[in-house]
């Protein structure tokens, strides 16, 4: 497919969903069918966000397997945040078997007040007409009718609307709550956050503030009381240029407040560049960057600490290399972040993250996700021991070179490949509600 009827066929599939265009085949119904179809299309979804019992009643046109290996047509879908605070989903149609060779690729793109069932009726409505030019090249294709309501004429979504009273402004605000206690024990807490991001091809700026505060209390076995109170805050802000399809360069800055990191104040300012070895437009499936930033930090603590200071004016630099992969074998990702102050080399950290999720062969998967690091720039541990409950309430941070976390998981699944069945009855006991995942 050439690139402009490639940019013509997807603009007219955005304009016909928008439109309410609707793709199913005769003899079939969502409730009928049980068993496989001799003729069917055999589709392996691989989405995270997707609720597949949803697909599975409105686009019956196809058997869906429960193993890519078998499928004809292998659907990934991925997803990135949009400016305006909703979602843009990318449909990936990767034909096998017969349909080798054959891809294609359709958007999907969801506001921040839509509903659950509006996301979900838009995904479905993607997936089903994504699969029609495949469908259409087996017997499918003499059993499906086209169903189309005119309606308003539709015009394929643009990042930058002509008419937006916002200015691609959007604003979010949240407060929150909770109290719950018994006769030894007792906590309540409030929370709250509010933002304003502006998000264009060229410029991404935002501006984020959230506080927490926390209250505990607790009697022991021998009648004493004990309580506890923790809060923190923070202010951040973020500035990012679009220098070209691999190169960026912003700055960031921060303050905030930590009871449990003796931070009464701390104060950050750092311009950073990153550089992404893939295109940016390429990152819901493959990005390789590297982030450097440098800049100053002051402290402020509650305490005096260990190195005998109430304050304290640094030199920052951190550099940041990730990668990150979703193909249709599995996902993986891998970051190496090191920082260091400018004036004494040995006060560093350095952090290894890493994940993947691979289907190794025919119904065996492995995941596993981990993390390690070596610290040595706790510049804010206080000089006073800490007490047994500051240490069993987890309400001060305590000195430590190392970190670290992994966790390892095998699955395997056997027997039929095909999962065309519904039925929600009694799920996870009884009264569930399986939503939007």
């Amino acid at each position: 497919m050439t690139p402009p009827v490639r940019l013509r066929y997807i603009a007219t599939t955005i304009s016909m969903l928008n439109a309410g265009m609707l793709f199913t085949p005769v003899p079939a119904s969502a409730q009928e069918r049980a068993s496989p179809q001799a003729s069917a299309l055999r589709v392996f979804l691989d989405c995270r966000r997707c609720d597949f019992d949803h697909f599975r009643r409105e686009v019956t046109f196809v058997d869906y397997m429960r193993d890519r290996t078998e499928a004809e047509v292998h659907v990934l879908v991925t997803s990135q945040d949009t400016g305006a605070g909703g979602s843009q989903y990318a449909f990936y149609f990767i034909g096998q078997d017969e349909f080798e060779g054959r891809q294609d690729t359709l958007y999907f793109s969801s506001t921040q007040d839509m509903t659950d069932d509006d996301v979900r009726t838009g995904l479905t409505r993607t997936f089903a007409l994504g699969l029609v030019p495949f469908a259409a090249r087996t017997n499918l294709g003499v059993a499906m009718n086209v169903h189309y309501e005119p309606g308003e004429e539709a015009e394929p979504a643009r990042s930058t609307p002509a008419d937006d009273p916002w200015n691609l402004w959007v604003f979010r605000l949240r407060m929150g709550g909770s109290i719950d206690g018994e006769r030894l024990q007792s906590s309540a807490s409030t929370n709250g956050s509010i933002s304003a991001n502006r998000t264009t091809e060229s410029l991404k700026f935002g501006v984020n503030a959230d506080a927490r505060y926390e209250e505990e209390h607790f009697e022991l076995s021998d009648g004493e009381k004990v309580s506890s109170l923790t809060r923190n805050a923070s202010l951040e802000s973020t500035i990012v240029f679009s220098l070209n399809d691999h190169w960026s360069a912003g700055f960031r800055g921060n303050i905030s407040t930590s009871t449990r990191s003796n931070n009464d104040i701390t104060l950050r300012a750092s311009p950073a560049v990153e550089y992404d070895i893939y295109r940016y437009a390429e990152s819901t499936r493959r990005q390789i960057t590297l982030m450097y930033t440098l800049g100053p930090v002051y402290y402020r603590y509650d305490q005096e600490t260990l190195f005998e200071k109430t304050d304290e004016l640094r030199l920052q630099q951190h550099l940041d290399v990730s990668a990150a992969f979703r193909q249709p074998w599995g996902d993986v990702h891998l970051s190496v972040r090191g920082r260091n102050y400018l004036d004494d080399w040995h006060q560093h950290r350095i952090e290894l993250n890493g994940g993947l999720d691979i289907r190794l062969f025919r119904g065996f998967g492995l995941d596993v996700n981990g993390n390690v690091a070596r610290i040595k720039d706790q510049l804010n541990v206080p000089i006073e021991d800490a007490s047994d409950e500051d240490v069993l309430l987890q309400l001060r941070e305590l000195g430590t070179d190392f970190e670290y976390e992994l966790e390892i998981g095998f699955s395997y699944t056997f027997g039929s490949v095909f999962n065309n069945v519904v039925n929600p009855r009694m799920w996870r006991g009884g009264g569930g509600f399986r939503g939007f995942n």
